[in-house]
């Protein structure tokens, strides 16, 4: 691999990171998860519904759906919006790295 291979996988780790921190906030409201609570009608209702059916009528703390409202509501936090960075780097970085292959 040559300096523009590592260049371009770079460039990837960058983008991908960037993209995952920009893309996860919006993802969240785009299902239902926002910061004046979990919207009506949506994606998020319909999983607040199962797991309260499932929970006899409430939601259990630390549940897939009470985390992600506290995520809407409150937003990633610095810890988070780290591990989703890296993820999205490490994705970036692959993609860029398999096309680096072809240039």
């Amino acid at each position: 691999m040559g300096l523009l291979s590592f260049s371009i996988i770079g460039i990837g780790a960058v983008i991908g990171g960037a993209a995952t921190i920009a893309a996860a906030p919006l993802v969240l409201g785009a299902v239902g998860f926002t910061a004046a609570g979990i919207a009506a009608s949506s994606y998020a209702a319909g999983m607040m519904s199962a797991a309260a059916g499932a929970n006899g009528g409430a939601i259990a703390a630390g549940s897939t759906v009470a985390v992600l409202q506290s995520f809407g509501a409150a937003g990633l936090g610095a810890t988070l919006t780290t591990a989703i960075a890296g993820v999205g780097a490490s994705v970036g970085a692959g993609i860029a790295a398999v096309a680096a292959v072809f240039i």
